[in-house]
């Protein structure tokens, strides 16, 4: 089916961006991609650019993040200008509201062990008390258990289909080939290049990069690339449209330009199971009325949920196979987060530049020290 410089297997949002970027770089690539019956973790995306919290035992976790936010308006306007998508990238700053002085206190000692990994490095997160949560939050009435939240104002929000939809379109505008229902089932090393095998035929590449998301789990280790991800089931709920009434997103709601607005924020340890849960999904709308009350009178339109991908740490990984030269992982839960940076700065690393200085936090031998202590 052909010959090209590079082939990522993965659809979802980190493959595309990863491809921009060699494409930008003069290479040849293919996406090779399932169909959308699969646990595809790009379509249950909340949408939040996010800074704040990212980093918990990873410091160059957290300068990572905030490269990929500084690059986010420039990337998105790119997208734009090229594809005429507008994918709703706005970066007002983000709040986490907090219930009550346990939740306070304990979200403090949780910034607070991050700035403290940083050895006293820059960390762009504050903490407000109710009075200065309602001046920034006009004419929103907050429930009588808010106390304050803690301020990022590097956080931001983009409509995250839209953005898979424009990261599609320019990648094929550019030139690259997307196959869908294109499953890898093996990948192999033919003298310089890396056969991989679909049922629809056989592709070969210089290189590989799995960005497969849960297939990562059977691709990665025949590559050398062993990496124990997990999928931890989140839920997402929808209201109707509504006035715009969020000047901000923040971690458990963001309003889309549209008018709704959406509820988040549920972690459950339910294996490959991403049927949606009535109780999970009763807790969030719970938890939304009593942090803002007005919210209770919105109609939920659409509930879904979706399985993330995770690493015992939390913490991306970004690795080159020792046994399989040229074959790449990458994995983590924040493929929109990541999107701006993944295409232009990890995907130079993949065309043959040197790895960013992050990388030396992000291999798959820290699973290894982890095991061992």
């Amino acid at each position: 089916m052909g010959n090209f410089d590079v082939a990522v297997i993965g659809g979802g949002m980190i493959g595309p961006a990863i491809s921009l970027g060699l494409l930008e770089r003069g290479l040849s690539v293919c996406i090779l991609d399932e169909g959308d019956d699969v646990l595809r973790v790009a379509r249950g995306n909340f949408g939040l650019v996010w800074f704040q919290g990212k980093g918990f035992g990873m410091p160059r976790y957290v300068d990572w993040t905030r490269r990929s936010a500084a690059l986010y308006p420039d990337f998105a306007a790119e997208l734009q200008e090229h594809t005429g998508v507008d994918v709703g990238h706005a970066n007002p700053g983000g709040l986490e509201l907090l219930l009550g002085e346990e939740e306070l206190a304990h979200r403090r000692h949780f910034i607070g062990q991050i700035y403290q990994q940083g050895g006293g490095r820059k960390y762009e997160v504050e903490f407000l008390d109710r009075k200065q949560v309602d001046d920034m939050l006009p004419g929103i009435v907050l429930g009588d258990e808010v106390v304050g939240a803690s301020y990022s104002p590097v956080d931001g929000h983009v409509n995250p289909l839209f953005l898979l939809r424009a990261m599609h379109t320019r990648f094929q505008q550019a030139g690259g080939r997307y196959l869908p229902h294109h499953r890898v089932s093996a990948v192999r090393r033919t003298g310089d290049a890396y056969e991989l095998s679909t049922k629809a035929g056989t592709v070969s590449a210089a290189k590989v990069v799995i960005a497969a998301g849960h297939g990562l789990k059977e691709l990665g280790p025949p590559l050398g690339l062993d990496i124990p991800i997990r999928p931890q089931r989140g839920h997402i709920l929808v209201t109707e449209r509504t006035k715009q009434i969020l000047p901000m997103p923040m971690s458990a709601f963001r309003q889309t330009v549209e008018g709704s607005i959406m509820l988040g924020v549920s972690a459950e340890e339910a294996g490959y199971n991403d049927a949606v849960d009535t109780a999970t999904v009763a807790r969030i709308a719970e938890r939304a009325s009593r942090t803002i009350p007005a919210l209770r009178h919105l109609n939920i339109v659409r509930s879904w949920a979706a399985l993330r991908v995770l690493t015992p740490d939390k913490c991306p990984v970004y690795a080159e196979s020792e046994s399989h030269p040229g074959v790449y992982a990458i994995a983590s839960h924040s493929g929109v987060t990541l999107a701006a940076v993944n295409a232009k700065v990890a995907a130079n690393w993949i065309a043959g530049d040197p790895a960013p200085e992050e990388f030396e936090a992000f291999g798959v031998e820290r699973f290894d020290a982890q095991k061992t202590a």
